[in-house]
């Protein structure tokens, strides 16, 4: 195993003291499993003492483990992905002589009675059963299970495979949200298609491996164009911005690195290993902060600040853990990375995602068209310059009702970098508003620069032109309407991360944030401050409009800050 991420996964598992462990299982063993929380740690701490880490958690380990293989079998309680867990923890002490040979075979034994039925909440019968990533668990469970020979699960698993094709759309991105054609979530995209990469990597060679092969190996390409400048996952829907998300990020990646070593391409493995490392820098450098957490901001973790209502701490702090734990086992480190790619790109996604994304020189953009107001807003959520913090600009846009949690904050209105336009009462209208359709009218990319194009539709009040330019200079912005109205671009300024404030110098047609060494520079003619702040998943920021009579521009940068230094 890598030693690298078993440093990582190590950090993650410092999170939980003793204390905190012990309460957590005395809170089990008296009102029963609530979910795959402590099974997920429970494993994890049995794979890093396999690495000789933490082997002073035996004693306790032991009785966890005990308690975990005697009764995850057949109940409900999310065991779709518990039982991954207990079959690697188990192959992984098997190579040691940490645990008696009697014990693990106790632990099999237990595992070995699980009736799939009454035990896996995500469970299919047709292929056309309306069941969504679940069933992906399930037969990774099923399957791990068969590996440890506990079982012969070959239907079962090709069942739920086949059942699970249906949600595969052109582009081979995973659509895991059953209620709309519309806003699925990023991070269930690439979870689902990484249980697809688990299979193939543990060995699954049924009759559906060419099948996943082809959605993995293309979606994987187009991952690529979605990872930010600083190395992150997407935004948009639900579980975005944990620390878990970057954390599988870096396995898909190290998986498609191995492929196309394999295959001879080691230019195309280059840029796969770099993007892993990428990936794993962000969640490495949210571990190195404090408090330590499991979402990219710094409160309280008992706070819930940015977490959706199940992604709390015991659970989703070491789903990061649990998800390194493959890309260690697949990483190739003589894979050479290559350098990290500056060309200007555009690419879209299908109508499901409704995402475009825009990169040149060291920054890249993200916008929705057609956000989930239940998490995002329209409009530009997204600017990152490669090395510096993420929410810096901005990673996600601004919800006017969110539904994870900001600890009673709440926003008058959705907010991103987007248009906007004076109502009749002299307030600002803006573009991030759900109800404004937004339409992507042209896309180029040149020497040095990719171009995008949006029409924003504000409906009677009319239509704005909004132009966004991505290049080694930055980030440049423009909004236009025909009548020469007074316009705006809306401008989001980061000023508190659960921890520390950030310092915002506001100087005539310039507005700087400063945070964490870095810089970013807003740079217009005129900028108003709105006297209003927002919050996402990252933190609180103050909002700005630049604006002008007919366009309104600004130009945005990123760079380190010299004081600093």
């Amino acid at each position: 195993m890598n030693k690298r991420y078993l440093r990582v996964m190590e950090r993650i598992l410092s999170a939980y003291s003793d204390e905190r462990i012990l309460d957590f299982f005395n809170e089990v063993k008296e009102k029963g499993f609530k979910d795959q929380a402590f099974a997920r740690i429970t494993s994890n701490i049995g794979i890093l003492m396999s690495q000789g880490i933490r082997r002073d958690l035996l004693p306790l380990f032991l009785e966890m483990m005990e308690f975990c293989c005697k009764n995850v079998p057949n109940t409900l309680a999310a065991n779709n992905f518990s039982v991954r867990e207990l079959v690697c923890c188990i192959m992984e002490l098997e190579k040691t002589d940490l645990v008696k040979a009697e014990d693990i075979a106790r632990w099999k034994g237990y595992l070995a009675t699980i009736e799939p039925e009454k035990t896996y909440n995500g469970f299919v019968r047709t292929p056309t059963d309306p069941v969504r990533n679940w069933a992906l668990f399930t037969a990774v469970s099923e399957f791990y299970r068969q590996k440890l020979g506990l079982c012969d699960a070959t239907e079962l698993i090709d069942l739920h495979i086949a059942q699970q094709l249906q949600w595969i759309e052109e582009n081979g991105m995973y659509m895991d949200d059953k209620r709309s054609d519309v806003h699925q979530p990023m991070v269930y995209d690439l979870v689902s298609r990484g249980l697809f990469t688990w299979l193939l990597y543990a060995g699954y060679r049924g009759k559906y491996y060419d099948i996943i092969d082809g959605i993995i190996k293309k979606s994987a390409l187009l991952t690529l164009k979605m990872q930010s400048a600083t190395g992150e996952l997407a935004f948009g829907g639900r579980s975005n911005q944990f620390i878990h998300n970057e954390a599988w990020l870096s396995f898909i990646f190290e998986y498609e690195a191995v492929r196309y070593k394999n295959e001879g391409d080691f230019a195309l493995a280059g840029k796969f290993k770099a993007a892993a490392l990428q990936a794993f820098s962000v969640a490495e450098y949210w571990l190195s902060r404090e408090p330590i957490g499991h979402v990219k901001n710094r409160f309280p973790i008992d706070s819930q600040f940015g977490c959706d209502g199940y992604g709390y701490f015991n659970k989703y702090m070491i789903t990061a853990s649990s998800f390194f734990y493959p890309a260690s086992l697949i990483c190739d480190d003589s894979i050479m990375p290559s350098a990290f790619d500056e060309s200007p790109m555009v690419w879209i996604t299908s109508k499901h995602f409704h995402k475009t994304f825009a990169r040149a020189g060291e920054y890249s953009v993200e916008f929705d068209t057609n956000a989930n107001p239940e998490h995002d807003s329209n409009g530009l959520g997204r600017v990152h310059k490669k090395g510096a913090p993420g929410t810096l600009c901005l990673s996600i846009p601004f919800s006017k009702q969110p539904i994870y949690g900001m600890n009673g904050f709440e926003n008058k209105s959705s907010f991103s970098i987007c248009p906007a336009i004076k109502g009749k009462n002299g307030e600002w209208l803006v573009g991030s508003n759900t109800d404004c359709v937004w339409t992507l009218t042209d896309s180029e990319t040149s020497e040095g620069e990719a171009r995008v194009q949006f029409t924003c539709d504000f409906g009677e009040r009319g239509k704005t032109t909004f132009v966004c330019s991505v290049s080694e200079n930055g980030v440049f912005v423009k909004a236009t309407n025909k009548s020469g109205e007074e316009i705006g671009v809306c401008l989001p300024a980061f000023f508190f991360d659960g921890k520390a404030h950030t310092k915002i110098t506001e100087n005539g047609d310039k507005l700087c944030i400063s945070y964490g060494g870095w810089v970013c520079e807003y740079q217009t003619e005129t900028i108003e401050n709105l006297q209003a702040e927002f919050a996402n998943r990252n933190g609180i920021y103050k909002g700005y409009v630049a604006n002008g009579k007919g366009q309104a521009s600004v130009a945005i940068k990123i760079y380190p800050d010299q004081i600093k230094k």
